[in-house]
């Protein structure tokens, strides 16, 4: 027999201890250990499918893609729906670009002709009508055109951030698209031959470069925007171009004052473009489409959209600065909140989406930028003949 332990410390312990079990399989046979045929594995490979490799380079037909949201079958949308598809596909946030050095152009033109003895001024509101259906006309087809182009070279095929994609999501022909594209620049350089008959051979000049940039933007096999001149077409185009052929179409002369304001709007809609083909860097660079924005990269980019934004202030503080000068050119300055969202915003961001909402904030900057410039003339121009009749009337130094 074995003794009996009374040590309470020794009982403690073996109470506290739990006790310990070692359990053990029943052992197997080898044989008995389940196994796969070779024949059912050999069933299994045979039922794999079979891996095709496809060249993902660029098919040279342009077919339609497929519908991102293809509608049920046998449904025929009504032609409301298609003139809003076709409303969102002419991209009409963007058609201030064309718009406002058109307005900008033709009330410094009107602003000139105020005086006391014509205190209404001098405007020839058809031919602005004519000046606004042609230059949206240009615009429209021109990015119609682009759609075309850059889906039948691989760019932008999926579902981009910007508006448009008639083509991409599978809602139009392209080569609709296209026709359609072509045929708003033809209607646009039509009116523009009829009004520039009337205003001289100048204007025809201004027509055909408008005409011409339009269409070679993305037209051609290589088109302008993809040889990194994207931001220079944009600069001639969107400011001196428009703003004073707005203002030649009224007064059937130039003027170097009216350039010196078109500057500033050429840069604001060349900082919109730029911060656009930032957004699409990569899509673009992968597709083989060379912009400024691609090729610098994003801190060179980001330099280069600020260095555009403060340009555009730079002519109207040195107009408005002088003594005697149009001080209330200076109005424009009320803009500086919003420019300071957008350098903030670009500096603090490197997303599509994020810079998809600065090239917006960039456009409103710019609508807003022209407004206040639109009110600094009226004002410095009416004034004075509505206070002062009996003084000489305080013209503009343009």
């Amino acid at each position: 027999m074995r003794a009996k332990n009374n040590d309470p410390a020794s009982v403690s312990k073996t109470d506290s201890t739990p006790a310990l079990q070692v359990v053990t399989a029943e052992s197997v046979q080898a044989e008995e250990v389940p196994t796969i045929p070779l024949e059912s594995l050999q069933m299994v490979s045979e039922l794999q499918p079979e891996v095709s490799v496809h060249s993902l380079a660029s098919s040279p037909a342009v077919i339609t893609p497929v519908p991102l949201v293809a509608p049920p079958s046998g449904y025929h949308r009504s032609r409301w729906e298609w003139l809003l598809i076709w409303w969102d596909g002419i991209r009409p946030a963007y058609l201030p670009l064309s718009l406002l050095p058109v307005i900008l152009g033709s009330v410094a033109a009107w602003t000139q002709s105020i005086s006391h003895t014509s205190p209404h001024g001098i405007f020839h509101p058809f031919r602005f009508i004519l000046t606004l259906a042609a230059v949206l006309l240009l615009q429209i087809g021109a990015q119609l055109i682009n759609d075309y182009y850059d889906y039948s070279r691989g760019i932008d095929t999926g579902n981009s951030l910007g508006p448009g994609g008639l083509i991409q999501q599978g809602l139009i022909n392209p080569v609709r698209a296209l026709t359609y594209g072509l045929a708003a620049l033809a209607v646009g350089g039509l009116l523009g031959a009829i009004l520039a008959i009337s205003v001289g051979w100048l204007a025809f000049v201004f027509g055909l470069l408008g005409l011409l940039a339009a269409y070679l933007y993305s037209g051609p096999s290589r088109g302008l925007s993809s040889l990194a001149l994207g931001e220079l077409v944009s600069f001639c185009v969107f400011g001196p171009l428009l703003t004073l052929g707005a203002y030649l179409v009224q007064t059937q002369h130039l003027d170097r004052m009216v350039f010196i304001l078109s500057i500033s709007l050429g840069f604001l809609a060349t900082a919109f473009i730029h911060v656009n083909d930032m957004r699409d860097a990569e899509s673009d660079a992968q597709a083989g489409k060379h912009t400024l924005a691609s090729l610098l990269g994003l801190p060179l980019s980001r330099t280069l959209y600020i260095l555009l934004l403060l340009g555009a202030y730079a002519p109207i503080v040195a107009l408005g600065l002088p003594h005697h000068a149009p001080h209330l050119l200076l109005l424009v300055l009320w803009t500086l909140p919003g420019l300071v969202i957008v350098i903030t915003g670009i500096l603090r961001t490197a997303s599509p989406a994020s810079l998809n909402v600065i090239m917006h904030q960039t456009l409103t900057l710019e609508a807003f930028f022209t407004l206040l410039l639109v009110v600094a003339l009226v004002v410095t121009a009416i004034v004075p003949v509505l206070t002062f009749p009996h003084l000489p009337s305080l013209k503009l130094p343009f």
